[in-house]
């Protein structure tokens, strides 16, 4: 593995940090520039990387560059690494939703080896989901680079369409939110119904995870599992038909259809404002 430089030190790049070193990274070839020195504290303390409070001199020498900052930053973040990109060429991830290679070639003003890529929060605990997109410019190497690092924190896929990332955030980047949503509920309603909220709690959270491991560890589809667990006039079957008769499959196309179409208007609205 190359040298790396993380531009931002936040929840994501240390998960991606965290993941690279306990799979085999050399910490010294690791590179972190963040402005807050709690955090950078912290990311040597528990991974021996390199720290910086400049961006630039965390860049130099890397041959990939992860831009890991909030989408409103990203354009003068990148407009400070011009220089030392212009000069080293590195492949460029960026994990800043919404934000367009094209924008940032621009903001680098260098046409360079750029994916994209929507994590999502799992990461930070190796069991991410991520969409990747790389232009035409990442050899087949940086692509398998790209993806060693984004593997460290889960599930990677990749899109054969930039556009398509907008519905990856909208499904696995935004995704957790939904099954936050879900759990809260269902815990809500089991207290309505006379459990405590520790016992509600525990058996919702603990459902969760054993369907989703049922999910990504065995071969069937969501619907087979689903009717498999589905016994004729039982109790599942009269849940699901109560949430058919309130349009419970709409309901979730409505939204994650809003969630693709906000992520397209962001992106917009930075582009407009940069």
């Amino acid at each position: 593995m190359n040298r790396i430089a993380f531009i931002g030190g936040g929840n994501m790049a240390t998960a991606l940090v965290a993941g690279l070193v306990r799979h085999g990274a050399q910490p010294g070839g690791i590179a972190v520039a963040e402005p807050r020195a709690e955090a950078l504290q912290e990311l040597a303390r528990q991974y021996g990387v390199a720290t910086y409070t400049d961006n630039a001199e965390a860049a130099e020498g890397a041959t990939l560059l992860v831009l890991a900052v909030k989408p409103q930053m990203m354009a003068e973040v990148c407009r400070g690494l011009r220089t030392v990109v212009q000069q080293y060429r590195p492949m460029v991830v960026s994990i800043a939703a919404g934000i367009r290679i094209a924008q940032i070639e621009r903001w680098l003003d260098a046409a360079l080896p750029v994916v994209r890529c929507m994590p999502n929060t799992p990461a930070m605990f190796g069991a991410g989901a991520t969409g990747l997109y790389a232009n035409a410019r990442v050899s087949a190497p940086q692509r398998a680079e790209a993806q060693h690092v984004l593997d460290a924190a889960g599930l990677t896929v990749w899109v054969p369409d930039e556009d398509q990332l907008d519905i990856v955030t909208a499904l696995s980047g935004s995704g957790p939110a939904y099954f936050f949503l879900m759990v809260e509920a269902l815990e809500n309603a089991a207290v309505a119904q006379g459990l405590s909220r520790e016992t509600a709690r525990a058996l919702a959270a603990q459902t969760a995870l054993g369907a989703g491991r049922m999910l990504t560890e065995g071969s069937d589809t969501a619907a087979t599992l689903r009717q498999k667990v589905t016994s004729p006039n039982g109790t599942t079957q009269a849940a699901l038909e109560s949430f058919q008769a309130d349009h419970f499959p709409a309901i979730v196309a409505r939204a994650v259809d809003a969630a693709r179409r906000r992520g397209a208007e962001l992106s917009e609205q930075m582009e407009a404002n940069s």
